[in-house]
């Protein structure tokens, strides 16, 4: 008989856990932020084309946030209840399903990334055909960097996260080198970026398959444990949708705006992602305690583990919105040497610094309920918050030619609406049901 697995809460736990999760997750959009300053010195044309595929491509990491959170909560549930094996094969059917959108994801950018890119950029031009060029290569790193979240998906519901630092860090680090490299003293310019993106990623989801492999069990596609993944993720995956059609939609109306002010776009919201996935180190934590702690049926634990990471969520935002007010007359010439573009980014930046203590307290308490199960409850207010508030706002923006500052507050508007929601619903108490598989 399985024996369940003590949840330890104490703070040093949650360090633990959150802390290579952070380094996990800033090893993607530091590697983004080295790129986009490297390709901003290129020029406006490549860092507009960068900020539009580099959008794109932010889909494919949401696709892959899905598959891992979808696997998080129930490895967490079984890990807890005691059974590791089990824990561990729920990551057979998770990169069976990364694996196979990452190779759709190929297949629809060779042949539909330069519509996409035209699309995006409003109408064909410069900007347009750099775009779709450096899609059609960056994509091919799809089925690594989704094979890399289903790994990362299993191994944090085991509640180990020192591989998964090495497995993506090491990459990453890698491809950082080569970035530079292959873009200046090589001289592929733009394209040298997307190269070194997809074999940082590539190498990643290698070295997430082989741990997998390692573990020793069945590893054969079975297409109703595939079936029943995408079934659990579709709550997630709707989810999803609603951000990555808002996000696309505010860089849309930023392209419409000119090149100037999509480049702005591009770096505020390559920070905005850079400072979210920070903060989400401790919704990754949190998806691990809480379901651990649901499947050992203590939902007492569970309970006053939402309270500490809502705290912990607030304290961290309010850190980060200090360092960024801080940083106002200096981080956007890091990026880029258009004095234009660092001028519209300064539009972006009261509204990127005033959101943060609201987006700790947001994302942590997501991890809480995604570790819990409630994805449903998440998926109905994201699609509310989007639809009643993020995407008026920015069309808005548009329409009565409110530029960059507009969509921001566009965004502003989508985090107060999230932050109330979560804070109702971690009070009714509703979402700790404790059991191995709700």
């Amino acid at each position: 008989m399985a024996v369940s697995t003590p949840v330890v809460a104490s703070p040093r736990r949650i360090a633990t856990l959150a802390l290579p999760a952070l380094v996990v997750l800033a090893a993607e959009p530091l590697y983004i932020l080295v790129d986009t300053a490297v390709v901003g010195h290129l020029g406006r044309t490549p860092l507009a084309a960068v900020a539009i595929g580099g959008t794109v491509m932010t889909i494919i990491v949401w696709l892959g946030t899905v598959v891992a959170y979808g696997t998080t909560g129930r490895a967490a549930r079984r890990f807890g209840a005691g059974d590791r094996a089990a824990a561990v094969a729920e990551g057979v059917p998770a990169s069976w399903l990364a694996f196979g959108v990452g190779l759709l994801v190929v297949v629809a950018m060779q042949f539909g990334g330069g519509a996409l890119a035209q699309a995006l950029a409003g109408g064909p031009g410069e900007v347009a055909d750099a775009a779709g060029q450096w899609l059609r290569i960056a994509s091919l790193g799809a089925p690594g960097l989704l094979l890399a979240a289903a790994g990362n998906g299993w191994m944090r519901g085991v509640q180990d996260f020192r591989r998964p630092l090495i497995f993506v860090l090491a990459p990453n680090l890698l491809s950082a080198v080569l970035c530079p490299v292959l873009v200046y003293p090589v001289g592929l310019g733009l394209p040298g970026s997307a190269v070194a993106n997809v074999l940082a990623q590539t190498l990643s989801g290698g070295l997430f398959l082989a741990a997998l492999v390692a573990e020793r069990i069945p590893l054969r596609p079975r297409a109703g444990l595939i079936r029943r993944q995408l079934v659990l993720s579709r709550d997630l995956l709707i989810r999803g949708v609603a951000f990555q059609a808002s996000f696309l939609s505010a860089t849309a109306v930023a392209a419409r705006f000119g090149a100037a002010t999509v480049g702005a776009h591009q770096i505020a919201l390559q920070l905005w992602f850079f400072t979210a996935l920070l903060l989400d180190a401790l919704a990754i934590a949190a998806q691990a305690l809480v379901g651990a702690a649901l499947g050992a049926d203590d939902a007492s634990t569970a309970r006053a583990l939402a309270r500490r990471f809502a705290l912990v969520g607030g304290v961290c935002g309010v850190v980060f919105a200090g360092l960024i007010a801080a940083g106002a007359g200096i981080v956007p010439a890091l990026f880029t040497s258009d004095p234009q573009v660092r001028e519209q980014a300064m539009l972006a930046w009261p509204w990127f610094a005033a959101m943060q203590p609201v987006a700790g307290v947001v994302f942590a308490l997501d991890g809480v309920l995604i570790g819990a199960g409630d994805v449903r409850y998440l998926r109905n207010l994201t699609v509310t918050a989007a639809l009643g508030g993020f995407l008026p706002a920015i069309w808005a923006a548009y329409v009565w030619d409110l530029g960059l500052g507009g969509i921001w507050a566009g965004l502003t508007l989508f985090m107060l609406l999230r932050l109330g929601a979560v804070l109702l619903r971690l009070r009714s108490g509703k979402w700790a049901v404790a059991g191995v598989v709700r």
